[in-house]
């Protein structure tokens, strides 16, 4: 969701900041440019619409549906954090089909970047937790079955949410509403690192670049490689325990495509965006080059559909697999379909009987 001729962006609803010097424009792929944001355009909507049914279905089996467990409780944290996200691409459509006016005003403007961040920090530090629970269970079963229970689990959950707000608070700062620096008529959403639209001050420079600096590598840290590397640190374990045990290999089959689906997915997803603005962040600081200035240009509003689309891909990898939770989905989807034709079967015979019982009266009279 970032304007395509705009300078470093940090969230998926913002665009750059204003009135800084970094503008290689690249008018000679207007093409490209209508191309990507169509492709925007698909994907969000896709997006909105699979990840909002099926995290829906998530919170409504989880919730609702299931037994509360260890892992109905991450399940369904997960598909909240990915929900609040997918909620709010409506505005992400309006913003991209605008051409990048946002009309939603200012604390709107807060609030989306803060909830895309926050999809970020939440989903990714509840995977982590996945995958150290795993690990714990298969390590330490004994320990596990005396210790684990529905409240610790939910009160892990919310020290995720806390932690994940406090790291998505810059996005919600640091978000800001202001005219565009190419048509003043147009106002966008973006990241004003500095608090001010003044681009000459030395002093004022430096500090929009330290901030901006600081956020990206944060996130580049703690938003995917210390993650990234819990997860299949974790996962390499229990692959190495499984292997050794003779009774848990009998059962890995659907762990080790779990694991492997785990793995592949948040990596595919989320490693070429987080490399993407890494590189966009040097090449601001450092190379400015102009032709790693097309690369990012494109290469990131298409990294980060491919982001988005993780929000959608998690209720298949992380729930759906589960047989448990197919059979709760297939078995509660089916009780409304019976219920509704009960309904209507019974109806249709009451019908059929009066008309019946009416035809009778007629002849008898």
């Amino acid at each position: 969701m970032m304007e395509m001729n705009a300078t470093p962006s940090y969230n998926f609803s913002t665009t750059a900041v204003p009135g800084n010097n970094y503008s290689f424009y690249i008018d000679d792929y207007a093409e490209v440019r209508r191309s990507l944001h169509i492709m925007s355009l698909v994907v969000y909507c896709l997006t909105f619409i699979l990840g909002v049914l099926g995290n829906g279905v998530v919170i409504w089996v989880t919730g609702f549906k299931m037994k509360k467990t260890v892992k109905t409780v991450w399940f369904l944290n997960l598909a909240v954090a990915d929900i609040l996200l997918t909620a709010c691409l409506p505005l992400s459509v309006t913003y991209t089909a605008l051409n990048f006016h946002w009309p939603f005003g200012n604390f709107m403007c807060k609030m989306t970047g803060l909830l895309g961040s926050l999809n970020i920090f939440a989903s990714i530090y509840i995977l982590v937790v996945i995958s150290v629970d795993r690990l714990v269970s298969v390590v330490w079963p004994v320990w596990t079955q005396n210790h684990q229970s529905v409240r610790r689990a939910s009160c892990v959950s919310l020290g995720v949410w806390a932690l994940a707000l406090i790291l998505s608070l810059p996005s919600f700062i640091f978000s800001y509403t202001g005219p565009s620096n190419v048509n003043e008529e147009i106002t966008i959403c973006f990241n004003n690192f500095a608090f001010s639209d003044d681009d000459k001050t030395l002093s004022v420079n430096q500090l929009q670049q330290f901030r901006y600096q600081a956020m990206t590598i944060t996130r580049f840290l703690l938003g995917f490689v210390v993650p990234f590397t819990v997860i299949v640190s974790s996962y390499a374990v229990i692959i190495h325990r499984i292997r050794r045990n003779r009774t848990l290999a009998s059962h890995s089959s659907r762990p080790f495509k779990i694991i492997a689906a785990v793995i592949t997915t948040f990596f595919l997803c989320w490693a070429p965006f987080q490399i993407l603005t890494l590189i966009q962040l040097l090449n601001f600081q450092i190379y400015q080059s102009e032709t790693l200035n097309h690369v990012t240009t494109i290469g990131i509003p298409i990294t980060t559909g491919l982001a988005l689309l993780n929000s959608c891909l998690n209720p298949l990898l992380y729930v759906f697999m589960g047989q448990d939770f197919k059979d709760k989905v297939c078995k509660s989807l089916m009780n409304v379909l019976e219920t509704a034709f009960q309904d209507d079967v019974s109806g249709s015979v009451t019908d059929i009987q009066l008309v019946h019982t009416s035809q009778s009266k007629e002849m008898l009279t």
